[in-house]
């Protein structure tokens, strides 16, 4: 049986969907006005992670990740840019599909921008102004927290804190303390030619409001599970607990789960530290993505994860050695059914605890190091890499191709190393690492394998 971390409840619970067998999963996407980050990779990883967690265990899961195209940052930095919004988040949407792509993210169902669901928006404020929780101030519509009884469930906040009447206009909050914050906000010069004209007047949505509407347009209301971040559990989710409860009087979601920080070398990502990296900063010192990805694997979502570049070149390492493995095995021409070892055991049990991934990379090389079959072991590296997403099919029986130039250096260093000329032999060994090559000495020969 699979148990989740539920945030909500503070506390590990059994996954028992709405329907049976069928699951519906929303995520926050990325406000595109920028490159992803690695903090927030690790977060799409998690919820990949998730997904195919969830199909493994027999699940059909319908997925739906919003796209944040219309907030203060987009507005602001596509003005910045002197590009029209359409074009500028366009661009940076484009971005993030292909750095996705590359961490071997899986595609949600439906990517939901925004811009997408006005109307729904609409209407729900207008639930919300029905059911007296929404009030107008200058031509902006707020909610009222202090009528929503149940506000602070998801992030335990003292009651006593609410600011009766303090309102908040930005996206967000700048102050952990809980105000009315903005559904629609009024027009002004600022926003330039983003505006729609509504029966709410003429303006555009706040940021909350987006994902309330597109999750239970595209979702329903409740849903089985909402996941995230950490830093959204307030105020975001728990404004769009407040919003989509006032105006339905349903509960929201059944399941919350949040991933923990990225720090890097055990401080904050800031641009300001210069320690603030994306995709394409690993890229430029010709690591592979999925080695981050597996980085990321190392460590529970719960916990906060400590990014250095020493430990991602571990994980290349440890992920260039599976694949090395895997070239060692047979490719099979169909997976063989009902494997028979308690590997396969061993591995469910650790994703059904909570996404213990680390535990899972465990079992996975607990089964390499064993004495089973080559046969068996291709079926079970298959099977796990279903949830993994490390592509390991990819090498499997395929035996390393070594260019004629680097064979011309083994034979050098296998000459160096006969008239034991040990420095040579070094040299050669370095110049071979740089070439994306690591030699390894047995007692009468070397051995090659790809980095």
């Amino acid at each position: 049986m699979l148990h989740l971390y539920n945030t909500l409840a503070r506390r590990e619970e059994e996954f028992k969907p709405i329907k049976n067998k069928r699951v519906g999963l929303y995520t926050c996407g990325p406000t595109v006005y920028n490159y992803a980050h690695l903090g927030n990779l690790r977060t799409y990883i998690f919820e990949d992670i998730l997904k195919r967690v969830l199909v493994y265990n027999g699940y059909k899961v319908r997925h739906v990740m919003n796209i944040t195209d219309v907030d203060d940052k987009t507005i602001r930095d596509s003005q910045a840019a002197k590009e029209t919004l359409k074009h500028f988040t366009g661009r940076f949407t484009q971005y993030f599909k292909e750095d996705i792509k590359k961490l071997n993210i899986l595609p949600p169902t439906k990517f939901a921008p925004a811009t997408k669901y006005i109307k729904e928006m609409v209407k729900l404020v207008q639930a919300l102004q029905k059911n007296g929780l929404a009030y107008q101030k200058d031509g902006s519509i707020y909610f009222s927290i202090g009528k929503f009884k149940n506000y602070g469930q998801l992030s335990q906040l003292d009651k006593r804190e609410l600011r009766a009447g303090a309102r908040v206009d930005v996206d967000e909050y700048e102050k952990e303390n809980p105000a009315d914050f903005a559904l629609w906000k009024a027009w002004s010069e600022k926003d330039g030619d983003v505006f729609w004209q509504t029966p709410l007047g003429k303006g555009r949505p706040g940021w909350h409001l987006e994902c309330s509407a597109v999750s239970a347009t595209e979702l329903g209301q409740p849903f089985d599970i909402h996941a995230g971040a950490v830093d959204l559990i307030f105020p975001h989710h728990e404004n769009e607990i407040a919003q989509s409860e006032a105006a339905t009087g349903k509960k929201f979601v059944n399941y919350w789960l949040h991933g923990e920080h990225l720090l890097v070398d055990s401080q904050k990502m800031a641009k300001s530290l210069r320690n603030f990296y994306i995709l394409r900063d690993l890229e430029n010192k010709k690591i592979n993505p999925l080695a981050f990805r597996y980085l990321t694997l190392m460590t529970h979502y719960r916990a906060k994860m400590n990014f250095t570049w020493e430990s991602l070149m571990g994980a290349q390492n440890a992920l260039n050695n599976l694949y090395n493995v895997a070239r060692s095995l047979p490719l099979l021409s169909k997976e063989r059914a009902g494997v028979r070892l308690p590997f396969a055991e061993k591995f469910q049990e650790a994703l059904n605890n909570d996404l213990n991934l680390p535990q899972a990379l465990a079992v996975l090389w607990e089964m390499i190091h064993s004495p089973l079959p080559a046969g068996e072991k291709s079926t079970l590296i298959l099977k796990f890499d279903k949830v993994l997403g490390l592509d390991i099919k990819k090498y499997l029986g395929k035996k390393i191709k070594i260019p004629a130039a680097i064979k011309k250096l083994l034979a050098e260093r296998k000459m160096a190393r006969e008239n034991k000329n040990w420095q040579k032999s070094d040299d050669l060994r370095d110049q071979l690492y740089k070439s994306g090559f690591r030699v390894e000495d047995g007692p009468e020969s070397q051995t090659v394998k790809h980095l």
